[in-house]
C-alpha cells in the first residue's frame, strides 16, 4: 500500500474498524479508510450513521472493538502512551460550549498549551499567534459566553491550534447556526486550508460545505458506502444512504457553499 496520494503523505490508515456496544448496537462495522495530510475530507451521513463514533475513535477518545487505526504509521495507542494524548489532533465538538472553559477568550486559548506544560514564552507566542490568525485579538478579554455561535467555534479551533494541532476534526460544525454563523465557520475553514491543515468535517449538510472538500466519504449504518471525488461519489449515490444530492439546487459540487 502506498503511503502517498499524489504529493500528500498518508496521515491516518484505518482498517476494518469495528465498534460494538453492550446493548448490541454496532456503531462501526468494518470501516477502512485512508486520510492524507493537508486534505479537506468531508464525511457525510444521516443522523445515526456512525459519524460521531468514528470521529471519537479517530481522536483516541473511544476504543474500537476491532480493527486498527494508524496515525503517522503507528497505532494510536503508541501516541497515547508516548504523549498521554495525541496533541497533533484537534477535535471541535458539535456543541462548542462543551469545550470552552476559560473566563475570557485569551484564557480559554491559553488553557491547552498550559496543560501541555510548555515554556511560558512559547505559550505567549502561540496564544498571540492564533488570536491574530483567527481574528480574535480584539475579543481576547471577552467572556466566551458573549460570543456568537460562529465565534465560539472559531475559539474552539483556536484552542486546538494553540496546542500544535495540524489536524482539525469538526463534528457537525453548522449545527444550530444562523446564516452569519455558517459563513463565519466557512471563512474559518478557508483559513485552515490556507494554513495547510488537515481538515475532517463530519456533517449531513452537504449544500453548505461541499465546495471545500477534496474528497467525499459517505457513511451509513457504520459502514463506508462510497468515497472519492465529490462529483463522482454524488453521481453514484444511492437514495437509501440517507443523503440528498445538493446539486438538485446548485449547478455543481463546487457551487455548494453558503460563503
Amino acid at each position: 500500500m502506498s503511503d502517498t496520494k499524489g504529493s500528500m503523505q498518508l496521515l491516518y490508515s484505518v482498517r476494518d474498524l469495528v465498534k460494538k456496544f453492550a446493548n448490541g448496537f454496532e456503531g462501526a462495522r468494518g470501516i477502512s479508510l485512508d486520510i492524507y495530510e493537508g486534505e479537506c475530507l468531508l464525511i457525510a451521513g444521516p443522523n445515526g450513521s456512525g459519524k460521531t463514533i468514528f470521529m471519537r475513535m479517530l481522536a483516541g477518545l473511544m476504543e474500537p472493538s476491532g480493527g486498527e487505526i494508524l496515525f503517522r504509521g503507528e497505532p494510536l495507542s503508541y501516541w497515547k502512551a508516548k504523549k498521554n494524548n495525541v496533541p497533533s489532533i484537534g477535535l471541535v465538538f458539535q456543541d462548542a460550549d462543551a469545550q470552552l472553559i476559560g473566563e475570557t477568550v485569551e484564557e480559554d486559548i491559553r488553557f491547552g498549551p498550559e496543560n501541555l506544560k510548555l515554556d511560558k514564552n512559547e505559550i505567549e507566542s502561540r496564544v498571540n499567534d492564533v488570536m491574530e490568525k483567527l481574528d480574535l485579538t480584539g475579543k481576547k478579554d471577552f467572556s466566551p459566553k458573549r460570543l456568537s455561535g460562529g465565534e465560539k467555534r472559531r475559539l474552539a479551533v483556536a484552542g486546538v491550534l494553540a496546542m500544535g494541532s495540524a489536524t482539525v476534526i469538526m463534528d457537525e460544525p453548522f449545527a444550530n447556526l444562523d446564516w452569519p454563523g455558517v459563513q463565519q465557520v466557512l471563512k474559518l475553514l478557508s483559513e485552515l486550508k490556507a494554513m495547510g491543515k488537515t481538515i475532517i468535517i463530519l456533517t449531513h449538510e452537504l449544500e453548505k460545505v461541499l465546495a471545500f472538500a477534496d474528497r467525499l466519504v459517505i457513511l451509513d449504518k457504520g459502514k463506508v458506502m462510497d468515497e472519492g471525488n465529490p462529483e463522482e461519489v454524488l453521481d453514484r449515490m444511492d437514495a437509501s444512504w440517507g443523503i440528498r444530492d445538493p446539486r438538485h439546487t446548485y449547478k455543481s459540487a463546487r457551487d455548494c457553499t453558503w460563503l
